[in-house]
Parts: C-alpha cells; structure tokens; sequence
C-alpha cells in the first residue's frame, strides 16, 4: 500500500430533496469548507482536489468540474475527476487515497456530489439512446428481478426488506444530515406505502437527494498536525466487471466478492462480522442488505436475511449496518458512495455523533454502481497499518 493516508477531516452538507439556496459550486464549496475546519487546515494547505460525480446526465450539466476549479481552491494545482457510475464516490476517495499513498501528495482534499433537484435522474436512467422507449423505469426497475431472485433462491420471507427501511430510517434519526426522518416509522408505515416495483415500496427505496461530502486525506508526517483523531486507511479495493455476459451473477457480483475479498487481504481480516466494528454499505433498496451481507463475506450463501431478522445489523447488534441512516435515507448519487467511506471513518474517529458505536476501531466503507457491476471498499481504523 506504500505510504500510510490518514483521514483527517470530513465535511458534509445537510441532504435535501432541493437545495435552491447554493448553486452546484456553492454546494461542493459547503462541503469542502467544513472537512478543512476539521483537519484545522485553509485552503492553501491543499496540494491536490479530486472530485467525483454520477453521469452529467443526471443534472443536465456537461463536465461541471471545468468551472469548480476556483469553488475549491485548486487553481493552479493539480485537479481530477474521477467517474464509475453510483460507485464513484467511493472510487474517487480510492484515487484520492492512492496519490498520499504513492508520496506524490501530502494533503488532498477529495469531493463528491449530486444536485438531483436540476434534473431526472429516473428519466436519465430510463431512456435509451437514442431515446427510445426502455422497459426498465429508474434503477429499482433494473434491480427488483434481481432482488426477487435472491428471494426465490434463499427462501427468504418477505418482511425482510420491511426491517431494513425501518432500522435505516431510525438510525437517521440520530443523524443531523440525513434526509428522510420519519418519527414513529414502523412495519406497517412502510408496508402500507404504494408497490414501486415489486418486491420494492416507496419506504424501502431511496430518495433523491441534493448534496456533497468532503474529506481531508493526509500523509503521515501531515496527519501529526490534525487536531483531530485521524482514521487510518487499512486497505483499499475497485473491482468491475460487465453488466451482460453468460453466466453472470446478478444476485452475488463476482466482483463484489473480489473486492470484498482483496481489501480483507490487505487489512488482514479473516472474519468481517467478528472483526469489524461496523460497516457503512450502499443500500439503495432495502433488500441489498441481506443481499450484500452474503456478497461480502459476512455470512455464507442463503443465510444473510437471517443476520437482518436476528438484528444483528441494527445499532445495537453484533455487527451494526448502516448507523448514519444509509443510502436508504440521504441519496445524493455521486456522493453516496463518498458518504460511506466518510461515516465510516468518523465511526473509528469517535466522532459520528448520536449515531457512533460504542468502541468503533474498525469500519467498513462501501459502495456500488452500475449494474451492480462497479465496486469499491475500504477499510479504515484508528490505529495506523
């Protein structure tokens, strides 16, 4: 891995189904200005930006990082922009990662965003090149055949999507910047929400959300100055593979496994459930829990919505999923895969909030895109590799 990278700052905004107050410049800004107050550092400080998104179609602006440039300091300075699909908030704190690994930078300030509001991310999703009528509608068209699969195949009964949007919703509670905060959910609230796209309800997908996350990387030598705890980046890992080809698994990604499997390698873990503290993993639609439980090792085939029914996710379980709310609960597309690697690390910082977990000193930041063909991971801890 080279040099060790330390997180020494986070920034988030507050996640909003319109943010009419900022324009996209101001957003990121927003962001940004908040993870350099907690890594004590100006802008001036920062060698590098590299900044992440989903595809422009979403917001209807081409390469809007050719005038964010000035927003975040980097003019003058080394700036990229890194995309794969809804996982590229992940990815982008990957890249970010590897240039303090690497020793070519000491600081960079790394972003992720999305302002849904100024377009139709569904309809961006939906209509084919070149226009013309798709059967799929949005993502949870695409992905509930998928879900159904892993349904038929592990016998899984069908409350279990229920239990994931009740616990993401409560945790949110506990987090200043999520979205969706529902007092009082409950199985029957989201069981009596319209079928979107069977199995799928209104209460069990995500929203659309305006907003940023940011984050200070830093060398060792640079880490020493925070006046913060820093998290310590124990392994990273991006696997891909295509959305079409014989024999795919569409329910358990080989590259998922791949990736999970990698960066477990590097941090030396044998064990996930047993020696993570918790994990921050993308979960759009209720059902990727169970789903992403087997595909990321936590469990053997079949068995991952048994962990979900026993509560062994929840805040108070043995291996707690999602304490900020999820993807479930705040979805700005291109930063939601940045948000858990973010979360992640303020959980082993001990500075998640109401929502931290007891005794954190290893998380799980994860995130996915595409078809469920883009993956990205990280581990980070409190104690340095």
């Amino acid at each position: 891995m080279g040099n060790p990278c330390a997180v020494i700052g986070v920034g988030q905004t507050a996640y909003k189904t319109k943010r009419l107050d900022v324009s996209m410049a101001g957003l990121l800004r927003e962001a940004a200005q908040r993870a350099l107050e907690d890594a004590g550092l100006d802008w001036a400080d920062i060698d590098a930006v590299v900044i992440g998104k989903a595809p422009d179609l979403f917001e209807g602006m081409m390469m809007p990082e050719a005038y964010l440039a000035d927003a975040l300091g980097a003019r003058g300075k080394p700036m990229m922009r890194v995309h794969t699909a809804g996982s590229v908030g992940g990815s982008t704190a990957i890249v970010a990662a590897g240039l303090i690994q690497s020793g070519v930078h000491d600081r960079v300030l790394t972003v992720a965003w999305e302002k849904q509001s100024e377009s139709n991310a569904t309809w961006a999703l939906t209509v084919d090149s070149p226009h013309s009528t798709s059967l799929v509608v949005g993502a949870g068209g695409y992905f509930a055949p998928h879900i159904r699969a892993y349904m038929r195949r592990s016998g899984a009964p069908d409350h279990i999507g229920t239990l994931v949007a009740v616990k993401d919703r409560q945790n949110a509670l506990k987090n200043p910047y999520a979205h969706l905060k529902i007092p009082g959910i409950s199985r029957e609230m989201v069981e009596s929400t319209p079928m979107l796209w069977e199995p799928i309800r209104y209460l069990e997908t995500c929203p659309s959300s305006d907003g940023a996350c940011a984050m200070v990387l830093a060398s060792e030598s640079a880490a020493r100055s925070a006046p913060n705890p820093p998290a310590w980046v124990q392994g990273t890992s991006m696997r891909s593979e295509p959305i079409f080809f014989a024999g795919r698994d569409n329910v358990l990604p080989q590259g998922g496994r791949d990736a999970a499997a990698d960066v477990y390698r590097q941090a030396g873990i044998t064990d996930p459930r047993r020696e993570l503290d918790c994990a921050e993993v993308y979960v759009p639609f209720s059902w990727y829990e169970p789903m992403w439980l087997e595909n990321l090792g936590f469990c053997g085939e079949g068995e991952g919505w048994k962990l979900t029914e026993a509560g062994a996710t929840a805040l108070d379980g043995d291996i707690p999923w999602n304490p900020s709310g999820g993807v479930l609960s705040s979805n700005p597309i291109g930063a939601s895969g940045m948000i858990r690697f973010a979360e992640a690390a303020l959980q082993v910082r001990g500075m998640a909030g109401e929502h931290q977990v007891d005794g954190a000193r290893r998380a799980l930041g994860h995130a996915y895109g595409g078809g469920a063909q883009f993956f990205a991971l990280w581990i980070v801890g409190s104690d340095k590799p």
